[in-house]
């Protein structure tokens, strides 16, 4: 190191940070030779938080405002006592800056569905996203933990380590939920409460809170998602035998105002669910109400003939106009007059 750079970190330091944009949780702040001048200046602001660290350890913490670091380091006399070590100093110092404000819009979801045990299906794959937020809450912890001796560290590093943490506590909130998938929709709001409550533990294990958590939408996957929508289908219509019976007779008049309707209807959709025989019943049904009208019909006719004089048998002639009559008959069919 030369005399001149010995000479200039002689001043005391004025250490702030302004974070650069979002998304960044840690920053230490640069100092030449890792050496903090006795009466240094920091400058914490509003959703900060800073980390004293010297000699190795955490030594403080401090709030937003201006405070004045007071060292073991005695810059003049600590360098020239150095001076076999090339004027550095072996007392080194740090101040670690922290934001503390939410980290908000943070998505999380499975990447693959995971197999949980639901009471109604048995096994069922789901899956699942949403958003959440946290916020560094103990900068002291964090930093031991997680961001180290890192010159800053951001969202996008511990991101992977959320996210894992979050689907351990969805497995086991869906599993003591104790609520069928198909009423999660309705309590969506719970299962993110207990999927929070299993989380924090482990984001304050990394010195962070989780400020909020929202479950946006659980679902099947595209096979499965559609094994479901049949059944929803066959639960809808309710009576299959009765259902098939309302489409067939809805089809019948259709198909009778075409040629060769009935054959087509009966052989197109006699084979599904035993449908050929409920439409037969409704032709039978059709041909023999047609049928007996004829048998009316022709009995009715016979009826009819049978009043006619008789071709055979005891006759007599009309005493008036001599219209040949039944011997019984008491009045002529032709005049009307009396008979004997």
């Amino acid at each position: 190191m030369a005399f001149g750079d010995f000479l200039r970190k002689q001043f005391i330091d004025v250490i702030q940070w302004t974070e650069s944009g979002p998304g960044v949780l840690m920053y230490r702040f640069p100092m030449q030779d890792m050496e903090i001048q006795s009466g240094a200046q920091l400058t914490v602001r509003e959703s900060q938080r800073a980390l004293f660290v010297n000699e190795g350890r955490a030594a403080d913490q401090f709030a937003p405002g201006l405070h004045t670091l007071l060292t073991a380091n005695l810059p003049l006399l600590t360098n020239l006592q150095n001076w076999d070590k090339a004027f550095q100093s072996p007392f080194k110092s740090d101040v670690y800056f922290f934001s503390t404000r939410s980290q908000t819009g943070q998505r999380w979801g499975t990447q693959q569905p995971i197999t949980i045990r639901d009471r109604e299906f048995g096994a069922v794959r789901l899956r699942a996203f949403g958003m959440y937020a946290f916020r560094v809450a103990d900068p002291a912890v964090f930093q031991a933990k997680v961001g180290a001796t890192d010159a800053a560290y951001t969202v996008a590093q511990i991101d992977p380590a959320l996210r894992n943490a979050i689907l351990s506590g969805f497995t086991a909130a869906f599993a003591n939920a104790q609520v069928p998938f198909l009423d999660m929709a309705a309590n969506q709001a719970q299962l993110g409460e207990q999927i929070a409550a299993a989380v924090q533990p482990a984001f304050e294990q990394l010195g962070l809170a989780l400020e909020s958590f929202t479950v946006e939408n659980l679902s099947l996957p595209d096979e499965l998602q559609k094994r479901l929508d049949e059944r929803i289908s066959m639960n809808m219509l309710g009576d299959l035998r009765q259902y098939t019976q309302f489409q067939a007779a809805q089809s019948i008049p259709i198909a009778a105002a075409n040629t060769g309707g009935m054959a087509g209807l009966a052989a197109g959709i006699g084979a599904g669910v035993g449908l050929g025989g409920i439409v037969s019943d409704a032709m039978r049904g059709a041909t023999g109400a047609g049928a007996g009208a004829a048998a009316g019909g022709a009995a009715a006719g016979g009826a009819a003939a049978g009043a006619a004089p008789a071709a055979t048998g005891d006759t007599k002639f009309c005493t008036n106009c001599g219209t040949s009559l039944p011997a019984p008959a008491k009045f002529c069919s032709g005049c009307g007059s009396p008979q004997s």
